[in-house]
């Protein structure tokens, strides 16, 4: 194949122009999403919409949000991602038959759709379908986007690319604070514009994405497993180089992907999502432990303390003793250092592995937090016994550490857990496993969106001190349980994740004498050799197979 029929952006660039440019697509969608969820922190101060979908009512003396329902208020943010819930599921099942692209593309047309129905909405009962119905496009979107961008990217530099478009999905935040606070001053806040414009700006970048994804190139492992190899053969060689070593990278690359895909194939039939759950018929390829792995690490990611930060920031700084006006400019100053920190990951990522930028970044966040909680309490304390000038000390330190929280969180936990699912599922699953992933982020952030405003009106600051011992617990799990993936391709995934038992010491044991033992099973198709036999799985080096062998999943195993 010459080139791809119409005009592609694979027909004129290539190599990092190409991962680029394909980024950039991605970083379009991955700004929706981090738009979203800003959007939802203004909105819910906005008085039209609060008497609208009447949860509260804004006290007219100190012009503060009274809310009277926080079932309610909570309910509505949260009923999103149940959307985002089903959404991740469906796309993860659709990305894997149809392909990332149309996926994409599927995707944008439902969180539009969603989008338009938000921001005409008249009443709480047409608010929460509407929040479900684009919670579904966004749990599309996030199921297929992350693993089109892994699937293209070399995997020494996975990190810093997935680490690039979340500085854009800290960007879309920015753009809904500062853009809801300017329109705050709007008719004095009273006017319905402060919440129905920022709902319908999230259109633009949505169109843009539908309009443009057409004329980039599919994943070449998605074409590997669909058949459609000299696509893939063209789009590797476009992506990796088309000529001396660039070109021999590109052809070892293809021959490993398509050995793989027949290892894998071998389990086509136990691909349901109930499959996958229960690890039933994976063999060794374990795929039931990988699902709870990044199921629990997204729900973590929550716990630690962000989706308080981000939906209820302004809430946090009122009980540090900040006004309504002062809570909001200072949420929104909060994002931009939060956008910049994420900047930090793009160069530390793929240095020092997933797993160390989880340790140090929940000591950090989990400091912050336990600071942040006892500074806002002795904040409340002081403006009780009519100490201003003391409440307003502690309120600004409180304020401080929550900009140390989130900027700690950008450049650690914002990116792992999201770039983690995309890399260590099989390939005939990776999008059904991204999607657990994203099933994992729609019930930790469901979950903490419907408990949060009953949590900061019952125990005030002590819901922060929560969120501080969440980091602390973390540290233990990710070291027992969370394989280092950096620096390995996707198809090594299978071999980090062979080990009997769920310890991080075994699985890295049973890698390294994998690959000492058997350098065949990824490295032999470099060669032109054989790996994947259709009827027993894994070869052995010689005819006969060693003493001691595990065979694929029809005998039992994937490996010795």
């Amino acid at each position: 194949m010459e080139r791809l029929p119409g005009f592609n952006v694979a027909n004129f660039l290539e190599k990092r122009q190409l991962l680029i440019a394909i980024n950039c697509i991605a970083a379009l969608s991955i700004f929706f999403f981090g738009y979203d969820q800003g959007m939802m922190g203004g909105v819910n101060n906005a008085k039209n919409y609060i008497d609208l979908m009447g949860f509260g009512y804004v006290d007219p003396v100190t012009e503060e949000p009274i809310i009277t329902d926080s079932l309610l208020q909570g309910g509505i943010v949260s009923v999103y991602y149940l959307g985002t819930l089903f959404g991740c599921l469906g796309g993860g099942w659709v990305g894997d038959k149809i392909g990332r692209v149309k996926t994409i593309a599927l995707g944008s047309v439902w969180a539009i759709v969603g989008a338009c129905l938000q921001c005409s909405a008249m009443n709480h009962n047409w608010m929460i379908c509407a929040r479900a119905v684009n919670g579904i496009g966004t749990g599309i979107l996030n199921a297929i986007v992350p693993v089109w961008a892994t699937e293209t990217a070399e995997h020494t530099s996975r990190g810093q690319f997935i680490a690039i478009e979340f500085t854009l999905n800290i960007f879309g935040v920015v753009v809904a604070y500062w853009l809801e606070f300017g329109l705050s001053f709007i008719d004095n806040g009273n006017s319905a514009i402060r919440w129905r414009f920022p709902i319908a700006f999230q259109i633009i970048p949505l169109l843009v994405l539908l309009a443009a994804v057409w004329f980039f190139p599919e994943s070449p492992r998605w074409l590997v497993k669909a058949g459609r190899t000299e696509e893939a053969r063209f789009i590797l060689k476009r992506l990796r180089g088309s000529t001396g070593e660039d070109l021999q990278r590109a052809e070892a690359e293809l021959h490993d992907i398509s050995n793989i895909v027949a290892l894998e194939s071998k389990e086509s039939s136990k691909n349901s999502y109930i499959h996958m759950l229960f690890g039933i018929g994976s063999g060794e390829l374990h795929t039931g432990r990988r699902v709870q792995l990044v199921i629990w690490l997204q729900i973590i990611q929550e716990w630690v303390g962000i989706a308080g930060v981000t939906i209820y920031a302004p809430t946090i700084f009122r009980i540090a003793g900040f006004d309504t006006y002062k809570s909001q400019w200072i949420s929104g100053l909060n994002n931009i250092f939060y956008m910049f920190a994420t900047l930090i990951c793009v160069f530390t990522l793929d240095r020092i592995g997933r797993r160390w930028t989880l340790y140090w970044g929940a000591v950090g966040q989990g400091i912050a937090m336990f600071l942040a909680g006892a500074f806002s309490k002795l904040g409340q304390d002081a403006t009780a016994n009519g100490d201003i000038a003391k409440a307003n000390s502690y309120g600004a330190a409180a304020a401080s550490f929550v900009f140390i929280f989130t900027s700690v969180f950008g450049a650690t936990w914002l990116t792992v857990p999201w770039l983690y699912p995309a890399e260590i599922f099989p390939l005939q699953v990776r999008a059904k496993g991204n999607a657990w992933g994203v099933f994992g982020w729609s019930i930790g952030n469901g979950w903490l969106t419907l408990l949060c405003p009953v949590m900061f009106e019952n125990i005030g600051s002590t819901t922060l001190h929560i969120f501080g011992a969440c980091n602390i617990l973390a540290i233990p799990i990710v070291w027992a349980l969370y394989p280092e993936s950096n620096q390995r391709t996707l198809e090594e995934m299978d071999l980090l994740f062979a080990a009997p038992t769920p310890w991080v010491w075994d699985a890295e044991s049973t890698f390294a004498r994998l690959k000492e033992e058997r350098p065949d099973l990824v490295q032999a198709a470099k060669k032109g050799e054989h790996v994947v036999d259709p009827e027993t799985g894994i070869l052995a080096p010689t005819a006969s197979k060693p003493e001691g062998t595990v065979h694929t999943e029809s005998e039992g195993n994937i490996s010795p």
